[in-house]
């Protein structure tokens, strides 16, 4: 059976990645700030992505529990510039942004990546979106001038240069990283201003979490296909 670590799976698009990976007959690690809150079926782990000894705990966990991980989702993010313009957007607003989903995201990466080589074939799965494409921001794509959020797409954007470079890194091990864009959903992330359904939304991780082996890695996309970076 393999092994799944979803980090902020307790609640919105993270909670149904680990419910739909738990569902296709993995084991997975919750990873969450209050347990109440993981979904049923899985093994929950408290994990603040921003705290090395929570990292750290996690990671002993499930090599003690299970000697390696199949499957991380860096899922775990805050938006921390909501509303804010790019003009007005702080140092303030970017340090909490990308203390989650970047800083977080290399801690837990990094503390996984013994598990995950002793896996074999693992898979890393980062949650990304529309908004870190330069190419369309560039191009005032009508969603990206919409949310033109300086903190939360630039720290997207550096998520996607996470994956490219953590691909290249990993590849020779046989890891698939990849980088979706869940689509525009209906979270507390959000304010529920979405169309799609946190459910919809995790259909392309759980897509990208389960690849093949061979399948592609390096890349960025959402359920249409590929993103422009």
């Amino acid at each position: 059976m393999k092994v799944a670590l979803v980090t902020g799976a307790g609640r919105g698009i993270g909670r149904e990645i680990a419910r739909q990976l738990a569902g296709r007959g993995m084991t997975v690690v919750a990873g969450v700030r209050d347990e109440s809150h993981a979904p049923e079926g899985t093994r929950p782990v408290l994990l603040d992505v921003t705290d090395d000894a929570a990292v750290g705990n996690a990671a002993k966990l499930v090599g003690e529990e299970f000697g390696r991980l199949d499957v991380l989702v860096n899922n775990a993010a805050v938006c921390g510039d909501y509303g804010v313009s790019p003009a007005d957007a702080t140092a303030d607003h970017m340090r909490a942004t990308y203390e989650v989903g970047v800083f977080g995201v290399v801690t837990v990466t990094r503390a996984m990546i013994p598990l995950l080589r002793a896996a074999g074939e693992a898979r890393i799965v980062n949650m990304t979106t529309r908004l870190a494409s330069l190419t369309l921001t560039q191009a005032k794509d009508d969603f990206n001038v919409g949310w033109a959020m300086l903190a939360y797409n630039s720290a997207k954007s550096a998520l996607n240069a996470l994956t490219v470079l953590y691909a290249n890194e990993l590849a020779g091990a046989g890891i698939l990283v990849n980088a979706v864009d869940p689509g525009h959903c209906a979270t507390d992330l959000t304010g529920h201003t979405g169309t799609r359904t946190a459910a919809e939304g995790a259909a392309v991780a759980v897509r990208m979490a389960t690849l093949p082996p061979g399948g592609p890695t390096g890349t960025f996309s959402s359920e249409e296909g590929p993103i422009p970076w």
